[in-house]
Protein backbone atom coordinates (compact mmCIF):
# COMPACT_ATOMS: atom_id res chain seq x y z
CA UNK A 1 0.00 0.00 0.00
CA UNK A 2 1.05 3.60 -0.61
CA UNK A 3 0.07 6.38 1.78
CA UNK A 4 0.23 9.90 0.41
CA UNK A 5 0.85 12.23 3.35
CA UNK A 6 1.98 15.66 4.46
CA UNK A 7 3.81 16.04 7.77
CA UNK A 8 1.50 16.67 10.75
CA UNK A 9 -1.55 16.88 8.48
CA UNK A 10 -4.62 14.72 9.06
CA UNK A 11 -2.83 11.97 7.14
CA UNK A 12 -0.77 11.37 10.30
CA UNK A 13 -3.76 9.49 11.73
CA UNK A 14 -3.70 7.02 8.82
CA UNK A 15 0.08 6.75 9.11
CA UNK A 16 -0.26 5.89 12.81
CA UNK A 17 -2.98 3.34 12.00
CA UNK A 18 -0.75 1.62 9.44
CA UNK A 19 2.06 1.39 11.98
CA UNK A 20 -0.28 0.14 14.70
CA UNK A 21 -1.72 -2.46 12.31
CA UNK A 22 1.74 -3.68 11.31
CA UNK A 23 0.82 -3.42 7.63
CA UNK A 24 3.54 -3.12 5.02
CA UNK A 25 3.31 0.29 3.38
CA UNK A 26 5.19 2.98 1.52
CA UNK A 27 4.86 6.65 2.41
CA UNK A 28 4.99 9.37 -0.24
CA UNK A 29 5.22 12.98 0.85
CA UNK A 30 2.98 15.55 -0.83
CA UNK A 31 3.74 19.27 -1.03
CA UNK A 32 0.26 20.61 -0.37
CA UNK A 33 1.07 24.12 -1.57
CA UNK A 34 2.36 23.11 -4.98
CA UNK A 35 0.34 19.85 -5.12
CA UNK A 36 3.46 18.01 -6.21
CA UNK A 37 5.26 14.80 -5.28
CA UNK A 38 9.01 14.53 -4.54
CA UNK A 39 9.73 13.78 -8.22
CA UNK A 40 7.90 16.96 -9.29
CA UNK A 41 4.83 15.26 -10.74
CA UNK A 42 1.38 16.73 -10.17
CA UNK A 43 -0.26 14.95 -7.24
CA UNK A 44 -3.69 15.81 -8.68
CA UNK A 45 -3.05 13.28 -11.41
CA UNK A 46 -3.30 10.67 -8.65
CA UNK A 47 -5.75 12.37 -6.29
CA UNK A 48 -7.84 15.00 -8.09
CA UNK A 49 -8.81 16.67 -4.79
CA UNK A 50 -5.15 17.48 -4.19
CA UNK A 51 -5.30 16.81 -0.46
CA UNK A 52 -4.18 14.09 1.91
CA UNK A 53 -4.55 11.39 3.01
CA UNK A 54 -4.91 9.10 0.05
CA UNK A 55 -4.19 5.40 0.16
CA UNK A 56 -3.40 3.32 -2.91
CA UNK A 57 -4.29 -0.27 -2.11
CA UNK A 58 -2.87 -3.48 -3.55
CA UNK A 59 -5.24 -3.63 -6.54
CA UNK A 60 -4.27 -0.08 -7.52
CA UNK A 61 -7.49 1.58 -6.39
CA UNK A 62 -7.23 4.87 -4.50
CA UNK A 63 -9.11 5.48 -1.27
CA UNK A 64 -9.55 9.00 0.10
CA UNK A 65 -11.14 10.69 3.14
CA UNK A 66 -9.51 10.04 6.50
CA UNK A 67 -12.34 8.24 8.33
CA UNK A 68 -12.72 5.80 5.43
CA UNK A 69 -8.97 5.11 5.33
CA UNK A 70 -8.84 4.55 9.06
CA UNK A 71 -11.60 1.94 9.00
CA UNK A 72 -10.14 0.26 5.93
CA UNK A 73 -6.73 -0.02 7.60
CA UNK A 74 -8.28 -1.38 10.81
CA UNK A 75 -10.18 -4.01 8.84
CA UNK A 76 -6.99 -5.26 7.21
CA UNK A 77 -5.64 -6.25 10.63
CA UNK A 78 -8.66 -7.26 12.74
CA UNK A 79 -6.51 -8.95 15.38
CA UNK A 80 -5.10 -5.55 16.39
CA UNK A 81 -8.56 -4.35 17.52
CA UNK A 82 -8.11 -0.94 15.94
CA UNK A 83 -11.85 -0.94 15.26
CA UNK A 84 -14.76 -2.91 16.68
CA UNK A 85 -16.18 -5.61 14.42
CA UNK A 86 -18.38 -4.58 11.52
CA UNK A 87 -22.05 -4.77 12.46
CA UNK A 88 -21.41 -4.38 16.18
CA UNK A 89 -22.75 -1.41 18.12
CA UNK A 90 -19.15 -0.57 18.99
CA UNK A 91 -18.46 -0.04 15.30
CA UNK A 92 -21.23 2.53 15.09
CA UNK A 93 -19.84 4.27 18.16
CA UNK A 94 -16.47 4.40 16.39
CA UNK A 95 -18.08 5.89 13.28
CA UNK A 96 -19.83 8.46 15.44
CA UNK A 97 -16.51 9.45 17.01
CA UNK A 98 -14.74 9.66 13.64
CA UNK A 99 -17.48 11.91 12.29
CA UNK A 100 -17.39 14.12 15.39
CA UNK A 101 -13.62 14.56 15.09
CA UNK A 102 -13.87 15.26 11.36
CA UNK A 103 -16.75 17.73 11.41
CA UNK A 104 -16.53 19.37 14.82
CA UNK A 105 -12.79 19.44 15.58
CA UNK A 106 -10.88 19.03 12.31
CA UNK A 107 -13.17 21.38 10.40
CA UNK A 108 -12.99 24.10 13.05
CA UNK A 109 -9.20 24.04 13.14
CA UNK A 110 -9.06 24.66 9.38
CA UNK A 111 -9.78 28.45 9.38
CA UNK A 112 -6.98 28.96 11.91
CA UNK A 113 -4.45 27.71 9.34
CA UNK A 114 -5.85 29.92 6.57
CA UNK A 115 -3.89 33.20 6.28
CA UNK A 116 -6.71 34.69 4.20
CA UNK A 117 -9.42 33.99 6.79
CA UNK A 118 -10.85 37.10 8.47
CA UNK A 119 -10.33 37.59 12.19
CA UNK A 120 -14.07 37.28 12.79
CA UNK A 121 -14.00 33.88 11.07
CA UNK A 122 -11.08 32.73 13.20
CA UNK A 123 -12.71 34.00 16.40
CA UNK A 124 -15.88 32.07 15.59
CA UNK A 125 -13.84 28.92 14.91
CA UNK A 126 -12.06 29.30 18.27
CA UNK A 127 -15.39 29.62 20.07
CA UNK A 128 -16.73 26.49 18.39
CA UNK A 129 -13.50 24.64 19.18
CA UNK A 130 -13.77 25.58 22.83
CA UNK A 131 -17.21 23.99 23.02
CA UNK A 132 -16.24 20.87 21.07
CA UNK A 133 -13.00 20.36 22.99
CA UNK A 134 -15.02 20.47 26.20
CA UNK A 135 -17.28 17.79 24.75
CA UNK A 136 -14.28 15.66 23.75
CA UNK A 137 -12.89 16.08 27.27
CA UNK A 138 -16.18 14.82 28.70
CA UNK A 139 -16.34 11.95 26.21
CA UNK A 140 -12.87 10.78 27.18
CA UNK A 141 -13.45 11.26 30.90
CA UNK A 142 -11.18 9.04 32.98
CA UNK A 143 -10.83 6.44 30.22
CA UNK A 144 -7.47 5.76 28.63
CA UNK A 145 -8.95 5.95 25.14
CA UNK A 146 -12.16 7.07 23.46
CA UNK A 147 -13.77 3.63 23.45
CA UNK A 148 -12.39 2.57 26.81
CA UNK A 149 -9.23 0.65 27.58
CA UNK A 150 -8.01 -0.14 24.06
CA UNK A 151 -6.57 2.10 21.35
CA UNK A 152 -8.57 2.51 18.14
CA UNK A 153 -8.22 4.50 14.94
CA UNK A 154 -10.43 7.20 16.50
CA UNK A 155 -7.65 7.81 19.02
CA UNK A 156 -5.14 8.18 16.21
CA UNK A 157 -7.37 10.82 14.61
CA UNK A 158 -8.03 12.72 17.85
CA UNK A 159 -4.31 12.71 18.70
CA UNK A 160 -3.49 14.12 15.27
CA UNK A 161 -6.05 16.92 15.49
CA UNK A 162 -5.08 17.87 19.05
CA UNK A 163 -1.50 18.22 17.84
CA UNK A 164 -2.56 21.23 15.78
CA UNK A 165 -3.49 23.24 18.87
CA UNK A 166 0.05 24.44 19.56
CA UNK A 167 0.50 25.42 15.90
CA UNK A 168 -2.39 27.89 16.02
CA UNK A 169 -2.23 28.98 19.66
CA UNK A 170 -5.21 27.05 20.94
CA UNK A 171 -4.68 26.52 24.66
CA UNK A 172 -5.38 22.97 25.83
CA UNK A 173 -4.73 23.78 29.51
CA UNK A 174 -8.48 23.76 30.30
CA UNK A 175 -8.63 20.14 29.10
CA UNK A 176 -6.41 18.04 31.40
CA UNK A 177 -7.87 14.72 30.24
CA UNK A 178 -7.08 15.57 26.61
CA UNK A 179 -3.55 16.61 27.56
CA UNK A 180 -2.96 13.33 29.38
CA UNK A 181 -4.45 11.50 26.42
CA UNK A 182 -1.96 13.21 24.10
CA UNK A 183 0.96 12.14 26.26
CA UNK A 184 -0.36 8.58 26.52
CA UNK A 185 -0.81 8.22 22.77
CA UNK A 186 2.49 9.86 21.87
CA UNK A 187 4.32 7.32 24.05
CA UNK A 188 3.10 4.44 21.86
CA UNK A 189 5.92 2.95 19.74
CA UNK A 190 3.82 2.96 16.56
CA UNK A 191 3.01 6.64 17.01
CA UNK A 192 6.66 7.48 17.53
CA UNK A 193 7.63 5.56 14.39
CA UNK A 194 5.08 7.46 12.28
CA UNK A 195 6.14 10.81 13.71
CA UNK A 196 9.81 10.02 13.12
CA UNK A 197 9.16 9.24 9.45
CA UNK A 198 7.30 12.55 9.10
CA UNK A 199 10.10 14.50 10.74
CA UNK A 200 7.98 15.46 13.76
CA UNK A 201 9.25 15.97 17.29
CA UNK A 202 8.69 12.86 19.42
Amino acid sequence: MKLYFAPAACSLASHIALEEAGLKHETIRVDLRSKTLPDGTDYRQICPQGYVPALQVKNGELLTEGPALLQYIADQAPATNLAPANGSFGRYRLQSLLNFIATELHKNFSPLFDPTAADVTKDAARQRLSLRLSQAEAQLGAQNFLLGDYFTVADAYLFTVLGWARMVQVDLTPYPQLQQFQQRVQARPAVQRAMLVEGLKV
